[in-house]
């Protein structure tokens, strides 16, 4: 069985979704009485891959909302009791969703591995990172030319280069896609030029001044705030590829010119009988989900039960290829423009 833990985008979004599963004792409390909600498993559910393997899992709600990330203990005791229920429920593999993936690594959750009476055997857990990176790739790989941009002369900037899935996205532009010039930014320098070293190549660049020179943008880090950008200044066309969280590139970027395209999502190939993923607002909840979602699907649709993206940069090539496979075989793909984008694009 395969387990996904997420939680809702908002608080509001959390009240109105434990009404409908009956919560209501829950629902009607405030940010407080939440903090102290213990994990929910709400769905089960089955489902039968495009070669005809049929697998079960579950859908587990942290009871965590982005509101809480201010609350250190609590954010880290959400995800942590989330964790010990899905494995107390016998799930093989489960994969960490939204915020919970990055709570887990920024606060160093390794660290803490015994929960109560329960020692959490980290074999049963996934970031689920390997997949989004193969995505990722396979998204720039995808769109760039329906846009008319020729990867092989393109300039395209990693923004969050130095993470987990950025350097995993970098290695694979460099290696495999062979993208003219990789542009590479991120908070800290010095992660920066060892990447740069490890790569043999790209530059280490401000985010302004990567934008401007950049055909396509992949964000795998959060939009800041207060970033103010010209957009008459940007690359047209420019492709921007939103694969961090939450998704709000929009909001900063789409007009004239700029594609931005919700990164790190795949589409199955038919519908699937859930209500999970209306809660992470997909366009297409019975089919989209997020890729880290899915690589939990996957792992299951292959019997390889096993932490296969765990810690930061040990995501390797071949562990992309391998992941990549398995999702074309088992009927996923991944999220591209609209034609109402394309349109757009050469009108």
């Amino acid at each position: 069985m395969f387990g996904l833990i997420g939680h809702s985008t908002s608080f509001k979004d959390a009240r109105q979704k434990a009404m409908d599963l009956g919560y209501d004792h829950i629902a009607e409390g405030d940010l407080d009485v939440w903090c102290s909600a213990p994990p929910q498993l709400v769905e089960h559910v089955k489902v039968v891959s495009a070669i005809g393997k049929t697998i079960e899992g579950a859908y587990i709600d942290s009871c965590f909302v982005p509101e809480m990330l201010s609350r250190f203990k609590t954010a880290r005791r959400k995800v942590l009791n989330a964790m010990e229920l899905a494995q107390k429920k016998g799930i093989n593999i489960t994969a960490l969703g939204g915020f919970t993936s990055i709570i887990f690594e920024n606060f160093n959750l390794l660290e803490n591995k015994q929960v109560r009476n329960t020692t959490l055997d980290w074999e049963r857990f996934t970031t689920g990172n390997t997949h989004t990176a193969w995505v990722i790739c396979r998204q720039l790989e995808i769109n760039a030319p329906l846009l008319g941009i020729d990867l092989q002369k393109a300039r395209v900037a990693v923004v969050g280069a130095t993470g987990d899935i950025g350097s995993a996205v970098c290695r694979w532009l460099s290696q495999r896609t062979g993208v003219s010039e990789l542009l590479l930014v991120a908070r800290q320098q010095q992660p920066l030029k060892d990447l740069q070293k490890d790569l043999g190549g790209g530059r280490v660049l401000r985010l302004e001044e990567a934008l401007p020179e950049a055909d396509a943008v992949i964000w795998v880090a959060s939009l800041p705030k207060n970033l103010q950008i010209d957009k008459s200044k940007l690359r047209k066309p420019c492709l921007m590829i939103d694969g961090g969280y939450p998704k709000n590139l929009d909001e900063k970027f789409s007009g004239s010119g700029i594609h931005v395209l919700k990164g790190g999502i795949v589409e199955f190939f038919e519908d699937i009988g859930w209500n999970m993923m209306e809660i992470a607002e997909m366009d297409v909840p019975q089919r989209q989900m997020f890729a880290c979602f899915a690589e939990a699907m996957l792992l299951e649709f292959e019997n390889c039960h096993t932490n296969f993206s765990w810690g930061r940069n040990n995501i390797t090539l071949e562990k992309m290829d391998f992941i990549g496979e398995a999702s074309l075989r088992h009927g996923f793909s991944v999220l591209r423009l609209q034609p109402n984008n394309l349109q757009a694009a050469f009108a």
